[in-house]
């Protein structure tokens, strides 16, 4: 027995060695992944008026990443999780699912609100999955600087100063989300 331990010992150093040698494998950043954190308002004017605001940490893309909306006293509102096909949404009311960023956004909202979006009208440019064409006067907008995409008039004239404002004004009701990124 006095034989085998010498052996047995060794034994164990090289695989306890080996363990701490391993490398876990490593997934590739997205490029194309982005983070914004800020605060997000969102007014429904018209008969059913109402109001959301919140502050948000948003990170990854239109088809990968999270958003965590905090309340304005700072808790935690949920955090909204996707991927292609799936969307978890996490709060203190439990887990749910859905199958994309606009049913989750109409079901919280109550309005459709695209999402998927945002990451593109926060660096102050259109979606490029969709098509868009700049703002003119016959927008209503003035001089400002932005794009039409989706149905939504979006303004970017401050978009260095970190505020974006989009408008829908069509289906009723009105609905405008403004954006205050806390860098821009």
């Amino acid at each position: 027995m006095r034989r085998r331990t010498p052996w047995l010992s060794a034994l164990t150093l090289a695989v306890l060695a080996g363990c701490a040698t391993v490398v876990p494998p490593t997934v590739a950043p997205d490029p194309l992944a982005r983070s914004y954190a800020g605060r997000l308002a969102v007014k429904v004017e018209g008969d059913d008026a109402r109001s959301f605001t919140a502050g948000f940490d948003l990170q990854g893309t239109d088809t990968r990443g999270q958003l965590a909306l905090t309340s304005p006293i700072g808790t935690q509102v949920g955090r909204a999780v996707w991927q292609p096909g799936a969307v978890l949404w996490q709060s203190a009311d439990g887990d749910r699912r859905f199958d994309n960023l606009d049913a989750l956004a109409e079901e919280m909202l109550g309005e459709a609100v695209p999402l998927a979006a945002l990451f593109d009208w926060m660096a102050g440019r259109p979606w490029l999955a969709l098509p868009s064409r700049p703002l003119t006067a016959a927008d209503g907008v003035g001089a400002e600087a932005g794009f039409r995409q989706l149905g939504w008039t979006v303004q970017t004239g401050r978009v260095a100063d970190g505020v974006i404002v989009a408008q829908r004004r069509l289906p009723a009701p009105t609905l405008t989300v403004r954006i205050k990124l806390d860098t821009p």
